[in-house]
């Protein structure tokens, strides 16, 4: 049986081939992959066409690209809906997974959002992260510079560099890591007063969209972080998760270590079975918001740089991660 992560890039492929009227290359499918969510390269997407050929799914054009074919068609049509709405969820449970980053050895890896920045523009733009950085707007001051086919599981195309920040699904990470059961329930927009988180102004569930919340509110030009950098009045992003009422002692715990190895930002753990800063929370459980780590990229696009950013992207190795 097929895995099943190669199984949703190959429908993500068709998705992506179906929308053109033209035979769409490799190349061009891995940028928007890439726009997608996706942390795959070119030379990956050829070895996915391959079997997409093989089934009989798309047709090869020479060297001009591919267009799916009926039987293509069919089989998109035919995707579950409730897949394609559980794609969200599902790949931030495998980055849970694969972020294994140990707070007593200082190894491992940390999940991590990546940044695409027109190299003219990456002066500009990492002065912009640094100071929101400063300020506090993420949840770690660390960040991975990837140039042009130096990371092979990180693609970045040409004539960009590639920012990675920490994401704040590292912390579900470590609470999974240390025993604790969590899920990540939404991602917001949340009001800041005076510097100060005043509540969220705007959820969207990750189990119910088939992108990323916060890719959503980053599309919709959603936030003010200057604004709230400078006045302490303004607009961020922020996510929420649950985890078990009996064990809010322990991430409390897991939270002070992980300050010590500059991952920071939860606004607060709220009461059992509260909502907290107006963000809905289980009977049973608390809610933990955190500040995202793409606020900093945030404030870029705030200025009108061009970037492009995919949340919750890849994991890497948290020690090749360093402040601007």
């Amino acid at each position: 049986m097929t895995d099943p992560n190669v199984e949703r890039k190959l429908v993500e492929i068709m998705r992506i081939i179906g929308e053109n009227d033209k035979p769409l290359g490799a190349r061009l499918i891995a940028d928007e992959l890439h726009n997608r969510g996706y942390a795959i390269g070119e030379r990956a997407v050829r070895y996915h066409l391959r079997i997409l050929d093989e089934r009989g799914f798309t047709e090869k054009h020479g060297y001009i690209g591919r267009t799916i074919t009926e039987r293509g068609k069919k089989e998109l049509s035919d995707a579950l809906i409730s897949d394609r709405l559980g794609f969200v969820i599902t790949k931030i449970e495998e980055l849970m997974y694969r972020a294994d980053y140990d707070l007593d050895t200082g190894k491992g890896n940390v999940i991590v959002n990546v940044t695409n920045i027109d190299k003219d523009d990456y002066e500009s733009a990492t002065d912009i992260i640094k100071y929101a950085m400063d300020y506090g707007a993420t949840i770690s001051p660390r960040v991975g510079i990837i140039e042009e086919d130096t990371e092979e599981d990180i693609y970045v195309p040409e004539g960009k560099v590639a920012i990675a920040t920490v994401c704040s699904i590292t912390f579900d990470g470590l609470l999974l890591k240390n025993g604790i059961p969590v899920v990540p329930r939404y991602g917001g927009i949340m009001q800041m007063e005076d510097h100060k988180p005043e509540g969220f102004l705007d959820l969207i569930s990750y189990s119910g969209t088939s992108i990323d919340p916060i890719k959503i509110f980053l599309r919709r030009k959603a936030t003010s972080i200057l604004d709230a950098i400078e006045t302490g009045n303004g607009k961020m992003l922020a996510n929420v998760r649950q985890i078990p009422t009996s064990a809010t002692s322990l991430a409390e715990s897991v939270f002070e270590r992980a300050k010590k190895v500059d991952i920071n930002g939860h606004l607060c753990i709220g009461n059992p079975g509260e909502d907290v800063l107006y963000a809905p929370v289980e009977r049973g459980k608390v809610g933990i918001p955190v500040m995202v780590g793409i606020n900093a990229v945030a404030a870029v696009e705030e200025t009108g740089l061009n970037v492009e950013t995919n949340p919750v992207s890849a994991v890497m190795e948290y020690s090749k991660m360093k402040p601007l």
